[in-house]
């Protein structure tokens, strides 16, 4: 995740985890992969709410710039991950950021309501770290290289 970048622009990935462990566990193998990527970490669904309105502490644009995806857990406190995608999917202005869900449930019922909320993508989390970083470069080459996001709705 270096400060020089091959892109025409940086990507910036917003993590919603609310787990400190994940938290470190995801920017180690961000920085152990081949992206160049802006991590951005919340704990929960309100406070990423708040963070892709700029508001309250993510109100300076420049240091919590728009995400172009949104890695999500599901069992988080004050906002769980599938209402955090209810609401998302129901703000234009935002409605269109890609969201993969990142977790360590494998459940059907997780997996269906994922989609049936809006999820773009289901992810399990793999136990072995080198497999994790692999999903995460996996995840952000075709995110960034490949994939032509829409334009961001009026913020």
């Amino acid at each position: 995740m270096s400060e020089s970048s091959t892109q025409t622009r940086s990507f910036t990935i917003l993590l919603v985890e609310d787990s400190p462990v994940q938290q470190a566990l995801t920017r180690r193998a961000l920085e152990d992969s081949t992206l160049d990527a802006n991590l951005q970490i919340v704990d929960d669904g309100v406070a990423a709410l708040q963070y892709l309105k700029n508001e309250g502490d993510y109100s300076d644009k420049d240091a919590h710039p728009r995400p172009d995806i949104i890695l999500l857990d599901l069992n988080m406190p004050r906002m769980d991950g599938h209402e955090f995608l209810e609401k998302l999917k129901a703000d234009e202005r935002n409605a269109q950021i890609p969201v993969t869900v990142l977790t360590t449930s494998t459940a059907d019922s997780d997996v269906t309501a994922s989609y049936a909320k809006g999820a773009n993508a289901f992810v399990t989390k793999p136990a072995e770290y080198e497999k994790f970083v692999e999903l995460l470069n996996a995840l952000g080459q075709f995110w960034a290289h490949f994939v032509k996001s829409p334009p961001p709705g009026d913020n």
